[in-house]
């Protein structure tokens, strides 16, 4: 049976037991981002937007926890710390998909922070990351075009060879 202990105007226990001491118990077995809601919402008095732990945006994007330090290391990412608990809000969320999708089209990490930072604090430079999507993208697509072609080019001088030499094995073989 839990005791429950005196505690005076400011809220300290009569045994010098701090308000704290009994939330960090309370909050012990939640997830990261569970508990980081209920502090910082007991601190404002309000709910805000969606928290999400390290280990959701991992199973979420199937990738490790090493992976999205290594993107707050690079400055791609910056969760809020409650408790000494990275948390993550909507928007880190949506800057790792954003990260994520520019790795699987070839992005170097100095192209993805330059277009997530073109973004701004609230959106004031969309326009300008619009436009750098658009020359990255057309840019992509013409290496590539270039590529195919000298893929097809090599291609049909490897058929022509393959050619040449089973004509010359069947000859010899007559």
């Amino acid at each position: 049976m839990a005791v429950q202990a005196k505690r005076d105007a400011s809220g300290v226990a009569a045994d010098g037991a701090s308000p704290g001491l009994d939330r960090k118990v309370r909050l012990a077995g939640r997830t990261a981002a569970a508990a980081a809601r209920e502090v910082l919402d007991s601190s404002t008095g309000e709910s805000s937007e969606p928290l999400f732990g390290i280990t959701e945006l991992c199973q979420t994007f199937g990738i490790s926890a090493r992976a999205i330090r290594f993107y707050e290391d690079k400055g791609l990412l910056q969760p809020r710390r409650v408790n000494g608990a990275r948390v993550y809000t909507q928007r880190d969320r949506v800057r790792l998909r954003l990260i994520l999708r520019a790795k699987a089209i070839g992005s170097t990490l100095a192209e993805i922070k330059q277009y997530l930072d073109l973004y701004g604090a609230h959106g004031e430079g969309r326009a300008r990351q619009l436009q750098f999507t658009l020359e990255r993208t057309n840019a992509a697509i013409a290496e590539l075009e270039q590529k195919r072609a000298h893929i097809d080019a090599t291609l049909a001088e490897l058929r022509l060879i393959n050619n040449d030499v089973r004509q010359q094995l069947a000859a010899r073989d007559k």
